[in-house]
C-alpha cells in the first residue's frame, strides 16, 4: 500500500533522467529509480541537486527529507500542498486557539502515548521480564491525566511517564553496552540514546510524510505549541507511535546482536550511528513500517505506516465534528 521511501546515506549526486531519478554515489554504481514509484526520500549524506530536479520531485509529490551528520532531522522539501484546504486550516486553528477543544485533544495523545508504552513493557513482562513496578508506576501517572487543565501540567505528567518508562529499558535490553543511563539527545551521551534520538527522527519525518496526504496543516499541533520555528502536528502524532515502533526496534536490534558498538562513532559532539549502523537501522525501519496488522475495525490487513494515515483522517474527522477522536492504542 503506496508508494516507497528510499534513504540516501552515501554522498553523491541525485538528477533528472526523463521520468526516472539517478542517483551517482562518490563510490559504487549508478542507482535508476523510478519516480512514480516513490513518495519520499530520506537524504543522510551530501547529495547535489538542482532547481529542476526540485520542481520535477514537487511536479510528483516526492518529498525530500535532510538529515545531519549525526542522524538528526534539520528539514525537509515539502512540494506545494495538493491536498490544500482552507476550511481545515480554520479548524485545526479554531481547536488550538479554543483552551478546552485544544486541552482535550492533547490530552488524548499523551493518553494513548502512555498506553503504548504500558503495552510495550507488558510485552516483555509476558515474556519474563519483571516490570510489574514500573507499569503500576506508569498506571499511577496516567490515572492524573484526565484532570489536567493545562498544557503544561500535561506536559510535566508526559516527562515522569517517559521517565518511568525510560527506567525500564536497562531490564529490557541484555547487553551491557546499552545501558540507558538517563536521556540525553543533542548530543546523546550513550549508544543507546543515539539510538533513541535516530529512532525518533525517522518517525517524525514519516509522519510528516504522512500527514502531507491528508487535508491538515502539519504547522498545527496541539500538545506541541505551534511556533515560528517547526512543524508540531507531526509531534503531537509521533508520541502515540514512538513505544510501539521505534523502541520496539531498538530492542529486537540490540538483543538479537544486529547493532553492536562498532556500529557508532564518537566525537565532541556525542555518539552516533556510523554509515553501516544507520543502514541496519534503516533497513530494519523500513521493514517494520511495512510489517502489516489486522486493524480492529476495519477488519482487514494494514501497514504500520499506514496506520499513521488512519490516525490523521480520525483527527480530521474529530476537527471538522463528525466523529470523537479515539487515538490509536496497541494490542500487541
Amino acid at each position: 500500500m503506496g508508494k516507497n521511501a528510499i534513504y540516501m546515506i552515501s554522498s553523491g549526486k541525485l538528477s533528472r533522467k526523463q521520468n526516472t531519478l539517478v542517483f551517482e554515489p562518490q563510490e559504487g554504481k549508478k542507482r535508476y529509480l523510478p519516480a512514480e514509484t516513490i513518495g519520499e526520500i530520506h537524504i543522510f549524506g551530501e547529495i547535489n541537486l538542482n532547481k529542476k530536479l526540485l520542481e520535477f520531485l514537487s511536479k510528483n509529490e516526492i518529498l525530500l527529507h535532510f538529515y545531519n551528520h549525526y542522524g538528526y532531522y534539520t528539514g525537509s522539501f515539502y512540494p506545494r500542498e495538493h491536498y490544500n484546504s482552507g476550511f481545515m486550516i480554520l479548524k485545526q486553528a479554531e481547536h488550538y486557539l479554543d483552551k478546552e477543544k485544544r486541552i482535550k485533544l492533547a490530552r488524548k495523545f499523551v493518553f494513548a502515548a502512555y498506553k503504548n508504552m504500558r503495552q510495550v513493557l507488558n510485552y516483555y513482562e509476558n515474556r519474563g521480564v519483571n516490570l510489574k513496578d514500573k507499569m503500576d508506576r506508569l498506571d499511577n501517572l496516567g490515572e492524573g491525566i484526565p484532570s489536567q487543565r493545562s498544557i503544561e501540567g500535561l506536559m510535566a505528567i508526559e516527562g515522569n511517564i517517559r521517565e518511568t518508562y525510560y527506567s525500564a529499558f536497562d531490564k529490557i535490553i541484555s547487553s551491557e553496552d546499552f545501558k540507558f543511563g538517563q536521556r540525553t539527545k543533542r548530543p546523546p551521551k550513550n549508544y543507546l540514546n543515539a539510538l533513541i534520538s535516530f529512532g525518533n527522527s525517522l518517525i517524525y519525518t514519516v509522519t510528516l510524510s504522512e500527514i502531507y496526504k491528508t487535508h491538515l496543516d502539519p504547522r498545527i499541533g496541539f500538545l506541541h505549541t505551534t511556533n515560528f520555528r517547526r512543524f508540531s502536528l507531526n509531534l503531537d502524532v509521533s508520541e502515540i507511535f514512538k513505544p510501539v515502533f521505534v523502541d520496539r526496534l531498538i530492542f529486537s536490534l540490540l538483543n538479537k546482536g544486529q547493532i553492536r558498538t562498532k556500529h557508532f562513532l564518537k566525537d565532541l559532539n556525542g555518539i552516533y550511528l556510523n554509515e553501516t549502523g544507520k543502514k541496519i537501522f534503516l533497513e530494519e525501519w523500513e521493514k517494520r513500517l511495512k510489517t502489516t496488522v489486522k486493524h480492529p475495525t476495519l477488519k482487514r490487513k494494514v501497514s504500520y505506516r499506514y496506520l499513521i494515515r488512519l490516525e490523521l483522517y480520525k483527527i480530521e474527522k474529530h476537527l471538522i465534528g463528525d466523529k470523537e477522536y479515539e487515538p490509536f492504542i496497541s494490542r500487541w
